[in-house]
């Protein structure tokens, strides 16, 4: 079907395109009656808009782009609700976009984003992302980039991160204190920031502890599925009394395949994860976890972005803000003293 554009409405009403889109506009050099008639019509013959020329004509877009690896994470989503609370009172509005975790679909769609001409970019890396040149072409574009949760040095501009170090590190401490002594961890990509921090909390908690660290690390396990079957490996391979989770999928994960082998939480096996999802208050044993403080990060990732866009820094602002989490003691890491598996 052929695109409804000015001229068709213009021809319809036996008016002049500039009067079309002065009405249209709410210009008050035509007459009310008149932009009254242009509406209608439009509506009629189903016009819609052209952002990208309007965004052109005004050299400024209303739109912002943001790219998620997966919009389903009660994290993201989260973000992406504070993200619009700042945005839209602003005079923005927000394109999603996911990855999947996939880097050809985050460089996609960084590109589309750019070529429908944002305002700007917020966004969250895919575990596969390890070329970040599509980003080049936004800085020579003078579009603003603002990084989230896992981010890369490689791109310019601000990048808002949790204290992922201190998430991991009074987690294995909490685990510590109740008695286990030889804790696994289920992580992601330590390629990845956020799993190298979490990595490092735990790894500095369990020297400080004078406790062993070869207990086992089992890297790409954040999902339910790799979690537990990254569980019934390490069962295999070493004795350990405790799990530390980079991700509260993984943690769920292992708790089923430690339930699968008949060893109970916390009494048998401590367990902590890491993003407070939904449902770790509500399995049995409640899961203790970490809170990341997603509606924070998403305001302050917005208030970064619309200061760069109205020019109040550089583009290429390299600095960090750091958002507070905290631990939530719960259930499945509630023993006094536990004996090793």
């Amino acid at each position: 079907m052929k695109r409804t554009t000015i001229i068709d409405i213009a021809e319809a009403l036996g008016v002049t395109p500039s009067t079309v889109s002065r009405a249209l506009a709410g210009n008050s050099r035509v007459s009310e009656q008149t932009r009254d008639r242009v509406r209608e019509k439009a509506l009629e013959l189903g016009y819609q808009p052209n952002v990208v020329a309007a965004a052109l004509r005004r050299g400024k877009s209303d739109t912002v782009g943001m790219v998620v690896p997966r919009i389903n994470r009660h994290f993201f989503s989260h973000v992406i609700s504070a993200v619009e609370e700042v945005l839209n009172p602003a005079g923005f509005n927000l394109l999603i976009c996911q990855s999947h975790e996939k880097a050809d679909l985050e460089k996609l769609a960084v590109q589309v984003l750019l070529k429908n001409r944002v305002a700007g970019i917020i966004l969250s890396h895919a575990l596969e992302t390890v070329d970040f040149g599509v980003f080049d072409a936004a800085a020579r574009e003078r579009v603003p980039v603002v990084q989230f949760d896992r981010v890369h040095t490689a791109v310019a501009g601000p990048r808002i991160i949790n204290d992922n170090f201190s998430g991991a590190y009074l987690a294995v401490k909490h685990l510590i204190k109740s008695g286990y002594k030889r804790i696994a961890h289920l992580t992601g990509s330590l390629s990845v920031n956020v799993y190298q921090e979490r990595y490092r909390g735990y790894k500095y908690a369990l020297e400080e502890a004078g406790l062993p660290i070869d207990t086992g690390v089992m890297e790409n396990s954040i999902t339910r599925e790799t979690g537990y079957e990254s569980t019934l490996s390490l069962l295999q391979q070493t004795r350990f009394d405790a799990m530390f989770c980079a991700g509260d999928f993984a943690a769920i994960g292992a708790m089923q395949a430690l339930h699968d082998k008949g060893l109970s939480v916390p009494s048998a096996m401590g367990i902590v994860g890491f993003a407070n999802e939904p449902f770790s208050d509500f399995i049995s044993p409640r899961l203790s976890t970490v809170e990341q403080n997603a509606h924070d990060m998403g305001h302050l990732t917005a208030k970064a972005l619309i200061r760069a866009i109205n020019g109040k820094g550089p583009l290429e602002a390299d600095w960090e803000e750091v958002v507070p989490v905290r631990l939530l003691v719960r259930d499945s890491s509630m023993r006094s003293e536990a004996v090793a598996y």
